[in-house]
């Protein structure tokens, strides 16, 4: 059996996550809502698969290229999820919607 990977989403993701659910339920209804918030965490499950190679599966997220340490991203319909990789952990950094203004994702 593989190596158990401990993700972790930081204050910000968190941050994201419920702004990105405050502005699709006054868009959608709740149901379609949360849909979007399940599809996100699925994909964020992912990173948890101890037969996947995480440090390949996203590519380079080239917005955070400036920082200390390497960010890679995963897509998931119009969300971008960032994260690195830490010593013991994955840290899910950022979901962003895509649609928004890129400059808001700094």
């Amino acid at each position: 059996m593989g190596k158990f990977i401990i993700v972790e989403l930081t204050a910000r993701a968190l941050k994201d996550l419920q702004k990105i659910r405050v502005f699709n339920d006054l868009f959608y209804d709740v149901p379609k809502s949360k849909e979007f918030i399940d599809s996100i965490f699925n994909t964020i499950e992912i990173l948890e698969n101890p037969t996947i190679d995480f440090t390949e599966i996203g590519a380079v997220d080239e917005e955070f290229i400036h920082l200390k340490y390497d960010y890679r991203k995963l897509i998931e319909g119009n969300y971008k999820i960032t994260y690195r990789i830490g010593k013991s952990k994955i840290y899910i950094v950022r979901v962003y919607d895509t649609r928004q203004n890129p400059n808001k994702n700094k």
